[in-house]
């Protein structure tokens, strides 16, 4: 039976290329000059630091284009407010991997309440869809990029 897997990943390796590039244009820029700006990559959490909240604001406009061009969805960074912390503003971010047991269950539920020729299954941190024709597989896909949902998916695993 035809089937694909639903996930949510991030390459780590782009984001940290992207942190790299950057890192380099917030050394460079004439408005970080002097300012101890810089960004920390720590597996899947990030953390800026910045002397003022404008500047963590640019920090992380800079991040986000950077993440951009390197294919990286934005929409798989939790970022968490920004706190004071002595004469520095700092700003953690969390890299989302995977899917938590709350979006799996509303993702199979989106499918069984679609009424479509597919099976969908939780396993771990990933959803499993079977079908009995790779059509059906397609229109599901289309079905799951058009539901909008909070975090980005991808679909990866397709085999007839």
């Amino acid at each position: 039976m035809p089937s694909f897997d639903i996930v949510s990943e991030v390459d780590l390796h782009e984001v940290g290329n992207a942190v790299d590039q950057a890192t380099r244009e917030v050394d460079t820029r004439f408005d970080f000059k002097g300012s101890n700006a810089q960004f920390t990559l720590n597996g899947s959490d990030l953390s800026l630091a910045a002397q003022s909240d404008f500047q963590l604001q640019q920090m992380r406009e800079i991040l986000y284009a950077k993440f951009a061009k390197r294919g990286v969805d934005i929409g798989s960074l939790k970022t968490d407010p920004p706190q004071n912390v002595g004469r520095q503003v700092k700003q953690n971010v969390t890299l989302l991997q995977g899917i938590d047991s709350t979006l799996a269950k509303k993702i199979v539920k989106l499918i069984k309440d679609s009424k479509m020729k597919v099976q969908a299954a939780i396993q771990g941190d990933k959803v499993r869809v079977t079908g009995k024709k790779r059509d059906d597989l397609q229109e599901c896909i289309a079905f799951l990029r058009s539901a909008g949902l909070e975090q980005p998916l991808q679909f990866d695993n397709f085999r007839d």
